[in-house]
């Protein structure tokens, strides 16, 4: 379906961003995997997916606060296959705290890594993906780019700030044969969330089976979590060509949660 294509997907060597490229490799495309572990690190899954797939993997170590770093990993990917076809901006951070003790290195963390750093990836790709007449951009939101939940105030800015920018984008790039949606997840099922569950059952005192119910999914009326398959089709599904005419779109994966 994507042979022949590149995809880059930020913070990609666990989660859901693994899962992404997982699909993508699947799908033919060749991967450019990104996060902040050593190559050493990652080589069993860089490897692994050209075994699997057929595909060809690079690894990129890259500071999404730095953007000369993204710069050079989008262009080195660009010499090393050709083109860069699509990108995945799923690299992200968390902090939470009340809004007036909400330590100014943090806020200023937060809106780097899950906002600021994918409008930087999108501003030096669209150039090549213009050159190539074709390109899909995927900018892994959340539910909070639609709700808003209490002491996650930098999060909260950063992810509607997220959904703000693909619209934009989207409407720029119209006519270029260039997409831009974004996918915002509720719950997914990843080895960080299995953590949050045992320390939370074990903070409050109750099972773990409550904490997915009561607490996580909650206000997820499937009482389902997405998985990172779930999102990895989704993301194929909106880089390939009967999806050619889906853009702008703030597309959910939640639950039902933001139907409320």
């Amino acid at each position: 379906m994507l042979n022949s294509k590149t995809g880059i997907i930020t913070g990609s060597t666990s989660g859901i961003g693994s899962g992404i490229a997982r699909a993508l490799a699947q799908a033919g495309c060749n991967i450019v995997l990104h996060g902040s572990r050593e190559q050493s690190q990652v080589e069993d899954v860089r490897s692994g997916l050209e075994t699997e797939y057929g595909i060809t993997a690079r690894y990129y170590r890259s500071d999404m606060s730095k953007p000369d770093e993204i710069e050079k990993m989008i262009l080195d990917a660009e010499k090393s296959f050709g083109s860069v076809d699509i990108i995945v901006n799923n690299a992200g951070i968390q902090h939470v705290a009340p809004v007036d003790q909400f330590p100014v290195e943090k806020w200023n963390a937060v809106l780097s890594i899950n906002l600021t750093a994918a409008f930087h990836m999108i501003r030096i790709a669209t150039p090549l993906m213009k050159k190539n007449g074709w390109g899909r951009i995927v900018n892994i939101a959340s539910a909070h780019a639609l709700v808003a939940s209490p002491f996650k105030s930098a999060y909260v800015a950063a992810k509607h700030g997220l959904a703000g920018l693909t619209k934009t984008v989207a409407l720029e790039l119209a006519e270029q044969n260039i997409t831009c949606n974004a996918v915002c997840p509720g719950y997914v099922k990843t080895p960080l969330v299995d953590g949050q569950i045992a320390s939370q059952a074990k903070e409050r005192g109750i099972t773990e089976e409550e904490v997915v119910r009561d607490v996580l999914l909650g206000a997820q009326p499937t009482k389902k979590f997405t998985t990172v398959e779930d999102l990895g089709a989704l993301v194929v599904f909106l880089c390939s060509e009967p999806a050619g005419n889906i853009t702008g779109a703030i597309l959910p994966a939640d639950g039902g949660w933001t139907a409320h």
